[in-house]
């Protein structure tokens, strides 16, 4: 009704003018949001002229290493030339090969060069006012590479971008991450990805951020004992997000997971064109017990949501510990605190108490890690001189800080050393750098001088995760003082080939190859430490037979282990780069990294990218590898990609903010009365879309438009006298509430049952289905007339999900994954299925199973909800709070005095039952109204 009035206002619309009623504030806000919308919508539709008409994404996994080919075909619709721009997010581990566009059917490549090289070509550019396309690092995972071209009417671009990598073993399972952003409907669409794993493929699992139950029909999936082939080629009907709109769904992720057979004898040695690659994993070790000291930074730059994730991790990461473990917690701001003056048995009351420390943590004062690192050591060497530390037990010190030190030795070098010099070989440190203002090259170094890793940790809402994740990558030590051994006539230029630790779920690696007169059986061994004795593992492979298995697959891309060699001896010569303190040694690893990486056409940090483009273009773009630590102080994007424009999405939010806010002057929000009725603003964006705008409106003009749109105290003073003539003075009725639980009840004499928790408090065992394999709790607060979590745990597949208010956590092999509440969620493990819509409903289903259902609910007493579907799948042994009215339930008539009254009988115990209107949590907020029998437990 008001765009239609706004129409009438304006001239040239075809509309038939009309006397023009008086003008208020409220339709100046209309005519100018229009008019700015409008703007918008035609700088976009100019864009638009660029066509991506073919976007295929191509990976073929040999052993653990993967070689992707991205292509993306585009053609210029427009009449005027127009600016292309290829953007793709890759894996951070990986390394990008080749880049190349076809221009008018001219080849224009790009040329790996050693980086001062590139350097030169990049400062000519920039001297003539060109940019440099860089690499740059958008996520916890991710990097983008982006390249702009300029493209004359009617002609067509190919662009095609090759990356490889190993992937590695986290937690029981290799990851593929692939990224899928067109920001557009593309008329062939197809990703393939081939596995090839000669040790057989135990498990495979996909999952995806955007995919819907219609596009799953898309995604095929084959798998045999050693091959897999995915496959997702979606219609464009099906790339839609609605019949209406012509925006694609496809922003996101898709991920696949997987592991290999593998025996107690745990090695595989596999052989390709002259080159071998061995994989060890055994299976069947007993954990070592473990002495890990906790290192804590409680600076005041830690205050507020860092300490409290901190804390929440480390009450979760202390009931981790085993009996046998060994633990001390230190907590450090400008001095350290140790929690006891020795290591202590991590028995069930140290754990309390050690929790009651981390509780009472709190942050303030300077960063000093120097006196901190030696107060942990020392207190290592005291237990070890006085034999408290077990023989053969893995000795681990965790540090997690966020920032530089500022107190005490605050020379980096210096604590390195220092810390270098205490350690002395004898114990793993392990360094969590926490958000991005952490030094993390000074972590890094200290870590990998004390044969442990470093990790950031990312400031959000899953940081706590993230911290349990990292320690449950070193949690259970299997082996210490790994050594590969190999015949000296078989092989040469092995990697890295002794390893301090092996780690539970992990991988060891090493590559290598084969002489010329090699033997025809290559074999090795392996020796390690186990708690009560050595160990030795035997594996032999034969030459002949490796090299057919690896000839016959078709799509096995030629001489991957030469490649898997050079990726994996570049990856450690890096690493011994930051270790090693001669600077001789390290310009020897620097030039021998640096040749490998220019023979093997690797975009690594010694190497850079040059790419070429027509003439009176700009001449050259330089591509470079990241590096973890020029991550520092930058601003990280992490927005779409494959033909992005400039995004107007938040500037627009502030807009609307100012507008429709609840500001002074405006206390109004949408779907209230506006002067002619309820506010509803279809004519803005929607920032869940994701809408993209072709050019951006300089700040100053945003300004104006924002202090046009105020509105008058005048006119406010209308609005309210408005407002007050369209209201009673009754009461307003009391708003009518959701029931804890909606349960249907198939087969009974009512439909549903409203249970309400007026009585029930703390930890409830909701439901448990040995039958079925799942078990359903939560923690509901009274007080809060709310569930705090909810947890549904599946016994096979061994899979948990926790939902709170935040987020939905779900954990596998002791890797949690966690996804924020109303983002798009598809992912299928070993039958079951997992979705999540952008209305927030996570539905967890899987054949002749009960479809188990979270909501995080935004009505009318918001919180978690739970949903139940096919309930007549329960067996009979379902049992819980809500398990048991899925047992036999008896209903009573209607009370003679009262017939909104009945009695509910469940296993032996009466309950009284009420006839109430309440509110259907299952519709979309605000919800349903409907009438049913309300139980109170």
């Amino acid at each position: 009704m008001r765009r239609v009035l706004f129409r009438s206002h304006l001239p040239g619309t075809g509309a038939k003018m009309k006397t023009p009623a008086p003008v208020h504030a409220w339709d100046i806000v209309l005519v100018l949001l229009s008019l700015l919308l409008a703007i918008l919508q035609t700088t976009t539709a100019q864009k638009n002229g660029i066509n991506i008409y073919s976007l295929t994404v191509d990976s073929k996994v040999s052993s653990r290493f993967a070689h992707t080919v991205v292509t993306s075909r585009v053609v210029n619709r427009a009449d005027t030339v127009q600016e292309a721009t290829f953007q793709m997010e890759l894996p951070k581990k990986a390394f990008i090969t080749n880049f190349s566009m076809i221009i008018d059917g001219v080849t224009y490549p790009g040329n790996i060069k050693e980086k001062s090289v590139a350097q030169k070509k990049y400062s000519a550019a920039v001297s003539r006012g060109e940019s440099a396309g860089l690499v740059q690092a958008t996520g916890r995972k991710t990097e983008k590479f982006q390249v702009s071209v300029s493209v004359a009417p009617a002609a067509k671009v190919t662009f095609e971008l090759v990356y490889e990598e190993l992937l590695s073993r986290r937690l029981g399972a290799y990851e593929l991450l692939l990224q899928i952003h067109p920001q557009q409907l593309v008329k062939h669409l197809q990703m393939d990805v081939h596995i090839f794993e000669p040790q057989g493929i135990s498990f495979l699992e996909t999952e995806s951020t955007f995919m819907t139950n219609e596009l799953a029909k898309a995604l095929t999936t084959f798998q045999n004992q050693t091959k897999a082939h995915i496959q997702f080629k979606p219609t464009l009907s099906q790339q839609q997000i609605s019949p209406e709109q012509q925006d694609t769904v496809l922003n996101g992720n898709f991920i696949i997971r997987y592991d290999v057979n593998r025996t107690s004898s745990g090695g595989s040695i596999q052989i390709e064109n002259g080159y071998f690659v061995h994989y060890f994993a055994p299976e069947g070790l007993s954990t070592l017990s473990k002495n890990v000291i906790f290192v804590i930074d409680k600076s005041g730059s830690m205050s507020g949501r860092k300490i409290q994730q901190t804390q929440e991790a480390l009450l979760k990461i202390l009931d981790d510990l085993r009996p046998y473990d060994q633990f001390n917690l230190i907590s450090f701001s400008g001095e350290a605190t140790q929690w006891k003056p020795q290591l202590v048995p991590a028995s069930a009351e140290n754990v309390k108490e050690a929790k009651s420390y981390v509780a009472g943590i709190q942050a303030q004062g300077g960063t000093n890690i120097n006196d901190a690192m030696l107060m942990a050591v020392q207190l290592l060497e005291r237990a070890n001189r006085e034999e408290l530390l077990p023989a053969r037990s893995v000795t681990l010190i965790v540090l997690l800080t966020d920032g530089d030190p500022t107190v005490g030795e605050t020379n980096p070098s210096r604590i390195q050393k220092n810390v270098q010099e205490a350690i002395d070989g004898q114990y793993s440190l392990f360094c969590l750098g926490f958000g991005f203002d952490v030094s993390y090259a000074f972590l890094e170094k200290l870590a990998l001088d004390n044969g442990g890793l470093a990790r950031r940790i990312y400031e959000d809402s899953d940081s706590a995760l993230q911290l349990q994740d990292f320690y449950q990558e070193v949690a259970n030590p299997l082996l210490t003082s790994v050594a590969f051994e190999y015949p000296s006539n078989a092989v040469e230029a092995v990697t890295q080939d002794h390893f301090r630790l092996f780690f539970k779920g992990s991988e060891l690696v090493v590559a290598g190859k084969l002489r010329d007169q090699s033997p025809d059986i290559l074999s090795a061994r392996v020796r390690g430490q186990l708690n009560l004795e050595d160990i030795t593992f035997v594996t032999e492979s034969s030459v002949a037979e490796q090299e057919e298995a690896f000839r016959s697959p078709k799509y096995i891309f030629h001489s991957f282990m030469e490649r898997l060699w050079a990726y994996l001896t570049i990856q450690q010569l890096l690493e011994q780069m930051v270790s090693t303190k001669s600077d001789a040694e390290k310009q020897a690893l620097e030039a021998r990294a640096l040749s490998l990486s220019l023979n093997y056409s690797f975009v690594t940090p010694l190497t850079s990218m040059v790419i070429t483009k027509p003439e009176g273009q700009e001449q050259s773009e330089v591509a470079e590898k990241p590096v973890e630590n020029e991550s520092r102080h930058r601003n990280v994007y992490s927005g779409p990609a494959l033909f992005g424009t400039h995004s107007m999405r938040d500037r627009m939010s502030r807009i609307t903010a100012g507008v429709f806010g609840q500001g002074p002057g405006f206390p109004m929000r949408f779907g209230q009365l506006g002067p002619s009725g309820p506010i509803h603003p279809p004519y803005l964006p929607d920032p869940s879309h994701h809408t993209t705008w072709g050019a951006v409106l300089p700040d100053i003009a945003l300004a104006s438009v924002s202090s046009a749109i105020s509105v008058p105290d005048q006119a406010s003073r209308d609005l309210d006298i408005r407002i007050k003539e369209t209201t009673t003075t009754a009461p307003p009725p009391a708003p009518i509430q959701a029931p804890s639980v909606i349960l249907p009840l198939p087969g009974q004499s009512e439909n549903q049952l409203c249970v309400d928790l007026k009585h029930s408090q703390g930890l409830l065992n909701l439901l448990s289905d040995p039958g079925q394999g799942v078990e359903v709790t939560g923690h509901y607060e009274m007080g809060k007339a709310k569930f705090m979590w909810i947890d549904v745990t599946f016994k096979n597949p061994q899979l948990q999900v926790r939902a709170s208010p935040e987020h939905v956590v779900v954990t596998r092999n002791r890797r949690n994954s966690a996804y924020k509440w109303k983002e798009t969620l598809y992912s299928v493990v070993s039958g079951l299925k997992m979705t999540m819509d952008k209305a927030g409903l996570l539905l967890l289903s899987s054949p002749d199973r009960v479809t188990i259902g979270l909501l995080s609910w935004d009505g009318p007493g918001e919180g978690l909800r739970l949903l139940l579907r096919d309930v007549d799948r329960f067996s009979s042994h379902v049992n819980g709070t809500l398990g048991q009215f899925y047992q036999d339930v008896l209903w009573g008539p209607p009370a003679a005095a009262d017939d909104s009254k009945r009695t509910l009988r469940v296993q032996g115990r009466d309950h009284s039952a009420t006839r109430e209107l309440k509110l259907d949590y299952q519709e979309a907020p605000p919800g349903k109204e409907i009438f049913c029998w309300s139980v109170e437990l």
